[in-house]
């Protein structure tokens, strides 16, 4: 079954792009990925462990104002073409932001990036700032554990989220490079799942079976609607292929949109589904009595997420007790880390995101590289998507390819120096990471 899962991959990436559009499959720049290729086969790539944290609904222009040299902006245009600056607003504030994919549609406003004022927005941000919602910016020093993330290693500004839409097609996007409703369609998911009467509750073979989620084509129409129950290959089938191993931390049980596996059928079905391990922060006991897998994706509680309205600010103390539990374990010196964000939340971002079809690609997302071997400092201004993780992880192991987003994306290798001898982890400082809060989903996609 397998071989017809990567090959039904295959058809989709090749052939169907986004619903009959083809994928761009132009060489990575600058990256060399028969030199990575090469380093993996003759043993001199040091990397046993890839860890994927994957945060919740900022940009860059949000989350790391003031970074060293990085394109960030402080400021930007309103429909009229008047400069907005952006203004500090906390990460407890109690506002959230459509991150639809119409919402993307109307700040892309056909490339001239000019409309977040039409943004809509939650109860808290005030009916009078509605125009200036979306213009914000997270103050230091609430992001001070991130920009010394950050700082240390490093920071990628030109990092797209790989859809045009909100967190459930974005976290399938990251275990399989795609949302391709297979095997019942070849269109991709473009939205969160409706029909729950709960907001945020629903997504996944669990969900209840009047639940159907919206599919995108390739004019850009949202016609189509189905249960969010899928068999499309993931990662974590080529990992086991070659015989390592995987986890996947996430809070509950059942039906959700940052549960990725529990819609891959195959998964949430079968014997893998014990390597989907609750609540988060049971990776935290698994590094420290030295049972970290090959390749880690670790999912947030809401409150530590950084997603908007939440009103906790959990996430930079949650990240960083992740990252400082591999810094001091035995594994530093074999492993990378990558923090991402799953989408833009709705906030301002200057960049005009380049456009492979009608979903692919969405605006800037932060992405962090920690590693031993990770550049100090170093600001990447090649473009990645979330398959350049996959493609990065895919090489690292040997496994081939998903033949997804991760076979027309760069693979990372700029971020990172492997003539370098392992560099010594310096503890990123940070408030106590305290597990408690409202865990309640966040994602309502108003």
């Amino acid at each position: 079954m397998k071989s017809l899962w990567f090959l039904a991959a295959a058809i989709v990436g090749l052939s169907s792009g986004c619903a009959g559009e083809s994928r761009d499959l132009s060489p990575p720049s600058a990256s060399s990925s028969m030199d990575l290729i090469a380093q993996h086969r003759t043993g001199h790539w040091p990397i046993q462990h890839v860890i994927i944290i994957f945060q919740e609904n900022r940009t860059p222009d949000n989350l790391f104002q003031g970074l060293r040299g990085a394109d960030i902006a402080s400021s930007g245009l309103n429909e009229k073409g008047q400069v907005v600056p952006l203004h500090p607003v906390s990460l407890t504030a109690k506002y959230d932001l459509s991150h639809k994919h119409n919402a993307f549609l109307v700040e892309y406003d056909a490339g001239r990036m000019d409309g977040w004022s039409f943004e809509p927005s939650s109860d808290g941000c005030g009916r009078l700032n509605k125009p200036i919602c979306a213009y914000g910016y997270v103050p230091s020093p609430e992001n001070r554990p991130y920009m010394m993330m950050a700082r240390q290693y490093a920071f990628a500004d030109r990092m797209f989220q790989s859809n045009q839409g909100p967190s459930y097609p974005a976290h399938q996007y990251i275990v399989s490079g795609d949302a391709a409703a297979l095997p019942e369609s070849s269109l991709e998911v473009s939205s969160n799942p409706e029909g729950t009467g709960f907001h945020g509750a629903g997504g996944g073979c669990d969900a209840p079976k009047n639940e159907r989620v919206q599919l995108i084509d390739a004019r850009g129409f949202q016609r189509e609607s189905v249960f969010p129950c899928f068999d499309r290959p993931v990662l974590s089938d080529l990992v086991e292929t070659k015989g390592l191993t995987w986890r996947y931390y996430q809070e509950g049980r059942g039906q959700g949109l940052w549960k990725a596996f529990d819609s891959i059928k195959h998964v949430r079905y079968g014997p893998d589904y014990a390597n989907v391990v609750t609540p988060p922060d049971t990776v935290l006991r698994d590094i420290k009595r030295g049972d970290l897998a090959n390749v880690v994706w670790v999912m947030p509680r809401g409150h530590d997420s950084d997603h908007g309205g939440s009103g906790f600010g959990g996430g930079p103390s949650w990240v960083a007790a992740v990252v400082n539990a591999v810094g001091k374990s035995k594994y530093w010196d074999n492993s990378a880390i990558f923090v991402a964000w799953d989408d833009w939340g709705g906030w301002f971002d200057h960049v005009k995101p380049p456009l492979l079809n009608s979903y692919e690609f969405g605006f800037r997302v932060p992405l962090i590289v920690i590693s031993p071997y990770a550049k100090r400092g170093y600001v990447s201004h090649e473009r990645h998507d979330f398959g350049s993780i996959l493609k990065f992880t895919e090489e690292n192991f040997g496994l081939g390819s998903l033949g997804t987003t991760d076979e027309s994306s760069d693979n990372l290798r700029d971020c990172f120096d492997f003539k370098q001898s392992p560099r010594t982890f310096q503890r990123i400082p940070a408030p106590p990471y305290v597990p408690d809060g409202s865990n309640a989903p966040l994602d309502d996609d108003f």
